[in-house]
Parts: C-alpha cells; structure tokens; sequence
C-alpha cells in the first residue's frame, strides 16, 4: 500500500508565494544596469547629469576617417559629484590616427578641497593618457584624485561619439 502524506494549506500557499517572489526578483535583475567601473563605490556618488559639449575641428590637422575615430580636436565637459558638491571639468583632446597626441583639461572647483586635487589631476593625466588609443583609456586615479577622474571619463565618453568616423 502507498502512503501520501498531505501537506498543510498554509505551506501550500507559501511555497507558491515564495516561488512567485522569486521569479519577481530574477526579472528585476535583468533589467541590464551598468555601474561606472572607473569611479570607486565608496568614494561618492555619481553625477546625476549628463555631461554637456560642444565638438569643435581643428582646421589645422586633416580630417581622416580610415579610423575609428575622426581626426581633430574635440572638446567636453565632464560633471562628477563630491561630497560637497558637483563639479566640472573642460577636457579637450586631440585625435590622430585613432592615438591621442594631445590633452588639456582645465577645472572649475566649487571646493576648496576639489581645486587641489583638479590640480593634481591636472598636472599628471598628460602622461596618462597621450600616445594611447582613445578605445584603450579609462582612467581611475591620477595624482591621488580619483572623483575628477570620473569627470573626464564622462567628458572622453561624450568626445567618442561625437569623433565616430
């Protein structure tokens, strides 16, 4: 003889909740989200603007399109937040040959503490970032400044679209 044994109505419905739940939660993280992996969590929190621009050519330099990228001179400005403020950086690169051969990043701190480390941001992403292709760089921390970093990777992000060949 086979024996069965019934299970309480309350677990019944709580199995079937549970399992309800479950599905709920596994839709909600397919949601494709994406973290900014150069800025540090426990740094601060993301700017909650979008990074404004203006693209400009130079005339000087040929307009070559056998790259990703168009020759040129391109500008952005990148926000990021700090825990006093929202600041900006002015980032203008110049393209050849895919390779950025120059950079210029000039700051407008809100902060007394954001114009010291603008300024060592300032002074050390040359040699981070120029001789290398621009699909290769994301800086996270340069000179000790890891926030302004996130500003000029929005502003870099913003230069990438805009130099599409």
């Amino acid at each position: 003889m086979i024996r069965t044994t019934a299970v309480p109505r309350p677990v019944r419905i709580g199995t079937a909740l549970l399992g309800v739940a479950g599905i709920v939660t596994l839709a909600g993280c397919s949601g494709g989200t994406t973290t900014d992996a150069a800025a540090p969590a426990d740094t601060a929190p993301a700017a909650t603007s979008a990074p404004t621009s203006s693209a400009t050519t130079d005339g000087s330099t040929s307009s070559s399109t056998s790259g990703t990228y168009k020759d040129g001179t391109y500008e952005a400005t990148g926000q990021y937040a700090t825990p006093e403020s929202v600041e900006t950086v002015d980032v203008t690169l110049t393209l050849a040959g895919d390779t950025i051969t120059d950079v210029t990043v000039t700051g407008d701190p809100q902060a007394a503490e954001s114009k010291e480390y603008q300024s060592k941001f300032i002074g050390g992403i040359k040699s981070e970032v120029v001789g290398k292709k621009l699909d290769e760089i994301s800086v996270s921390k340069v000179a000790g400044s890891s926030l302004t970093s996130g500003g000029f990777n929005k502003a870099v992000d913003t230069i990438k679209t805009e130099a599409k060949a």
